[in-house]
């Protein structure tokens, strides 16, 4: 206990630890709160329970090595992490990615993006008591989980794109399956929207609450829906395009009202343009053509310009292990992940192995809004602020 003077007038006011327990603060995220009865006088966040090690853990890597730890950091949205460490090596090579690489990475990045935000949906509605939302959320999960595994052989941790474009030729008939999405995804996110958007106690726990302003969510590089829904346009595939996003027709979803409900209109509304996108990369992607740069010593070939299957295997595994030497030099490069700007830095010293690879996640910036969105609310309402940021603990402790 400790004594401050309070709106109140009490005298002493109450310490609490919320977590590092799993639920309601999305992962090992201790928050101490300073309660007088059950009001937010202070709010200290504290990370690091979940440490990993991932940047340099792969400065002891080759780059291909490296590409298959990034999935581990924003786990819900692990081929975001491939393309933005791949577009950077890529950057470094001055590699061109051909069309048809560059259209299904767009295609995988958009369903990845519904796929998170789903998850986040579900969980936070789940948060604010509504549990058929989070059963609904999750069906509609599935099904891209194995489009995924379809195209990858992996549902969770998806590690698909390599530097100069894909892993492996997709298999036949998954653009059926990805018809399938586009075709059944909105009437589902209707559903969701006649569950929760007029609902009065889903209002209740979210207008008004978490207010973040513009100005305060610039200051702190605040970035994606948590800055769209405080009225910023600005996103990261409009300003800085990349992979061919500027050929692709959609709008930013943006809301003014800089609360829980406009962040989460916002994300509800990106769902529904990634369809859109996705339908637009299905008609973009030529039924032939090559999926990896020309680049021998640095992309392993396509196995039909191969002459033995065993000899396209030496050939990926001498890549894979002894790598590839880019020019010396540093880059930078940026993607929209679920949670907002996402950004690699990569530095070669000209070996095999990075000499530096730092990344720049949102959920590590945005989290710092958290204490300014609680403080004054009630303690319930940190759970609902907690959740409408849409943090993964994976990449804030990286």
């Amino acid at each position: 206990m400790t004594t401050v003077q309070t709106p109140t007038g009490a005298e002493k006011t109450m310490v609490l630890n919320m977590g590092p327990q799993h639920p309601s603060t999305h992962g090992v995220l201790r928050v101490l709160l300073e309660l007088d009865g059950e009001n937010v006088m202070k709010a200290d966040v504290d990370i690091g329970y979940l440490h990993t090690g991932i940047e340099k853990t792969a400065e002891a890597l080759t780059y291909s090595q490296a590409i298959t730890i990034t999935d581990r950091m924003d786990y819900l949205a692990p081929l975001s992490n491939n393309l933005a460490y791949c577009l950077a090596v890529e950057k470094l090579l001055e590699l061109e990615v051909p069309k048809r690489a560059q259209y299904i990475r767009v295609l995988l990045t958009e369903l990845t993006r519904i796929g998170s935000h789903l998850v986040w949906l579900g969980t936070h509605a789940i948060d604010l008591g509504a549990m058929s939302v989070f059963l609904y959320c999750f069906r509609e999960r599935e099904e891209l989980l194995k489009i995924f595994e379809m195209v990858s052989g992996q549902r969770m941790m998806t590690s698909y794109f390599r530097i100069g474009g894909l892993a492996l030729e997709p298999p036949a008939g998954w653009t059926e399956r990805v018809e399938d999405v586009v075709r059944t995804f909105p009437s589902r996110f209707d559903e969701y929207e006649d569950l929760l958007t007029k609902n009065r106690i889903w209002l209740a726990r979210t207008q008004g609450v978490g207010m973040l302003s513009a100005e305060d969510a610039i200051g702190l590089g605040v970035s994606g829906p948590s800055l769209r829904g405080s009225g910023v346009d600005y996103d990261v595939r409009k300003y800085f395009p990349y992979s061919s996003y500027d050929e692709f027709d959609f709008e930013v979803p943006v809301r003014s009202e800089g609360d829980c409900y406009a962040r989460y209109m916002c994300r509800v509304a990106e769902m529904r343009e990634s369809i859109k996108i996705v339908k637009q990369a299905l008609g973009k992607i030529p039924a032939e053509g090559p999926i990896k740069a020309d680049a021998p010593g640095i992309v392993a070939p396509q196995r039909e310009k191969m002459k033995t299957e065993m000899e396209a295997l030496i050939y990926h595994f001498k890549i894979y292990t002894e790598g590839f030497a880019p020019p010396a030099g540093e880059v930078y490069q940026r993607v929209e992940s679920p949670r907002g700007e996402l950004g690699c830095f990569v530095a070669s010293d000209g070996s095999p192995k990075p000499y530096r690879m730092r990344m720049r996640t949102p959920s590590f910036v945005n989290l710092q809004a958290l204490q300014k969105m609680v403080e004054g609310h009630l303690i319930a309402d940190v759970i609902a602020s907690i959740g409408t940021l849409d943090i993964v603990l994976g990449e804030i402790d990286r």
